[in-house]
């Protein structure tokens, strides 16, 4: 394989700081990336458990009570089972955990069980302005006798709850599903989740710093693992992934990071593409990058990346308030003009889940149909062109999380953009 194959067209050819242009060049550096918090975000970090402002949660529960009266519920159940579902931690502050059943009626106070006995006292600690009790091993009934209690008859419901234990609700009430609700709720952002995007993607970008200054022959992708958790979990980060891949770049042998590490060991000539995601608490964000390691990028990955980059660039000049769906696929065109075509989605939302847009590409799209829908203010997402050849022996990785303005995007990441050496 080599780049003659792949004649490029519409290449970026000028260096770029923010949403401008930029020369993509390989550079040798270790790049080693502070964390980058303004003032106001430090102070969000310096809380024992940090919250949003009574505001913000007023602000969501008027949205639910909003949800709950058109869809004729009286009450609303928010479940996390099986450390599966984080809309109680929307509503409440709390993670959830185990199992987490939240009662949330307008004007009430909520109620929640959790489970298990150890994490009650954090619990009760951090949702002090509600009722919390140990759910005992039985949580559902519970739950149950306090739905019963309020005199609810139809019940809303947000989040997974297991098939034997709804049906075992469905005989005592109407129950209805406000799960594309709730979804259509966290798309949007509001200034103070906009915040805690911000801290997520510093710790993201921190993560990724260390990736590059730690990256050297003879380590394992799963050590490789570990140096991009150390850099954020002192802070109070968490990981939500690190999709981390190596290969020769000589002779590759994967197209797009894997989800799980290999014991397989870098070496001089070889290839590191990653997708990186950081939590603070419920909101990350996502930084995908490709560097080399101690070699020269070869014709066929220089292709590659600089396809990838001027897609992003393309993409992100038409993103803004009121974008197609069809302008976005139109913008990355340049890919299979270039001989190449995607495996991981082109864009999605993200922020509190996988969300809407989701697309690919011509050669690749992500659905039989584009979603009906346009961009809109302050939705944050992710624009990622994982541009691999047709055979799919070779890819690259770029891109990083992003906020929709009135007339453009707003970087939510520092960290640098380019094709870097590391060793």
């Amino acid at each position: 394989m080599n780049s003659s194959q792949y004649p490029l067209e519409g290449c970026a050819d000028k260096r770029r700081s923010g949403s401008g242009k930029r020369k993509l060049i390989t550079h040798h550096s270790s790049l080693i990336i502070p964390l980058k918090i303004a003032p106001r975000l430090r102070a969000i970090m310096r809380q024992e458990y940090p919250r949003f402002s009574d505001a913000e949660y007023a602000r969501r529960h008027k949205a639910l009570a909003a949800a709950m009266q058109e869809a004729g519920a009286d009450t609303l159940l928010v479940v996390t089972e099986n450390r599966s579902g984080n809309a109680p931690q929307w509503v409440t502050g709390w993670p959830g955990t185990v199992e987490a059943y939240v009662v949330f009626r307008p004007g009430e106070q909520m109620w929640m069980t959790v489970e298990w006995v150890n994490h009650y006292p954090l619990a009760k600690k951090m949702c002090a302005h509600m009722d919390v009790v140990w759910g005992e091993h039985r949580g559902p009934e519970k739950l149950l006798a306090e739905l019963k209690r309020r005199g609810a008859k139809r019940v809303a419901i947000i989040g997974p709850l297991r098939v034997a234990k709804y049906r075992a609700l469905e005989q005592h009430f109407e129950m209805v599903s406000l799960d594309a609700k709730y979804i259509r709720m966290r798309t949007i952002k509001s200034a103070e989740e906009l915040d805690w995007i911000r801290i997520g993607a510093a710790m993201s970008d921190a993560g990724l710093a260390a990736l590059m200054a730690g990256t050297k022959p003879g380590l394992t992708e799963r050590e490789l693992g570990a140096i991009v958790e150390s850099a954020y979990i002192k802070h109070g980060g968490t990981t939500m992934i690190h999709y981390i891949g190596v290969t020769s770049m000589k002779n590759p042998h994967i197209y797009v990071p894997p989800q799980h590490h290999s014991p397989r060991k870098v070496k001089k000539g070889d290839m590191v593409f990653c997708e990186l995601s950081a939590y603070w608490w419920d909101y990350a964000g996502q930084v995908l990058r490709t560097f080399t390691v101690e070699a020269d990028a070869t014709p066929l990955y220089r292709a590659l990346y600089e396809t990838a980059e001027t897609a992003f660039d393309a993409v992100t000049k038409v993103a803004r308030h009121g974008t197609t769906m069809q302008e976005i696929v139109d913008a990355t065109s340049i890919i299979e003009k270039n001989g190449f075509t995607i495996c991981d989605d082109l864009m999605h939302g993200f922020g509190g889940g996988y969300f809407q847009p989701i697309i690919g590409t011509k050669s690749r799209p992500a659905g039989p149909k584009l979603p009906d829908m346009t961009l809109e203010e302050n939705m944050t997402v992710v624009v990622q062109p994982n541009v691999i050849t047709r055979d799919q022996k070779a890819g690259v990785q770029v891109g990083e999380l992003i906020r929709i303005t009135k007339t453009g995007f707003e970087r939510l990441h520092t960290a640098p953009r380019g094709l870097f050496q590391v060793g």
